[in-house]
């Protein structure tokens, strides 16, 4: 694991995208696994910058996400599906038939299973990008689910709940279910990119690198893939630099710096 810590949120939005620009550089026909949320925002917004000035093409790229709510349309404002079009599919020129969300209309069940074989059909995904939640989630694979867990049906915490309540109106329905990629289906792409901001994801920054592996910390689980980058802002390292694993970061974080010079 890499752990790279850059000043502010900007910088890590555009260090992020650096890394997708040479992944599909160097492979026009990435699998890229994307992620929702207010950190891959900044993302996006980079990724568009750099294809309006025609630095980037995803005329050929095929993208799945990592999950998606049970029980709203692809319409809904707060579905997934809904998210990216407006963050980044209306915006880029990727076929829109090549991008994949869990469908959270159909049959559950057979959606997870459907979703796993879509992937394996693609070849895998070459690029993961990752949030973490306030509690350690990846994807919505909430504390205590399983390691080597696949593409299903997950309740989510109260705490998660509680986090996105503010994206829906008072009286709107809110979903408690959702369909999610697994730990073990996320462990298979060949590079994961996690992206983390602000204060509020400081202790789940330092259990996810440098705690023991625990599923009370399901971002832990990525200390097992073997090509990992952790790209943080000041706020979010601000328990690293009091833990005994900080020195070890740093030297990481220096050594990344070197090469990308």
């Amino acid at each position: 694991m890499q752990v790279v810590i850059v000043n502010c949120a900007q910088e890590v939005a555009s260090l992020g995208a650096r890394h997708c620009l040479n992944l599909i550089t160097a492979k026009p026909e990435a699998v890229l696994g994307l992620a929702t949320g207010s950190t891959p925002v900044a993302l996006y917004a980079e990724l568009i910058e750099l294809q309006a000035r025609g630095s980037i093409s995803f005329a050929q790229c095929r993208s799945f996400n990592l999950d998606e709510y049970i029980g709203l349309d692809p319409g809904h404002p707060q579905s997934y599906r809904y998210f990216m079009n407006a963050h980044l599919f209306d915006h880029i020129d990727i076929d829109k038939n090549n991008t994949y969300v869990p469908n959270g209309m159909s049959d559950p069940q057979q959606s997870a299973e459907a979703y796993e074989k879509q992937i394996a059909t693609a070849g895998g995904i070459d690029l993961q990008i990752l949030g973490v939640g306030r509690n350690g989630h990846i994807g919505f694979n909430e504390p205590s689910s399983s390691l080597v867990s696949r593409t299903r049906i997950k309740t989510l915490t109260g705490g998660t709940i509680a986090d996105n309540q503010r994206f829906f109106n008072k009286d709107e329905f809110q979903p408690s279910l959702a369909i999610t990629m697994g730990i073990g289906t996320i462990l298979e792409s060949r590079k994961i990119l996690l992206l983390a901001t602000g204060a509020s994801k400081a202790k789940a920054v330092r259990d996810l690198v440098g705690a023991p592996l625990s599923a009370s910390c399901p971002a832990s689980a990525l200390q097992m893939h073997n090509s990992t980058v952790v790209i943080i802002d000041r706020e979010a390292a601000s328990e690293l630099v009091h833990s005994e694993y900080y020195q070890q970061v740093k030297l990481e974080t220096e050594q990344l710096a070197n090469d990308n010079d």
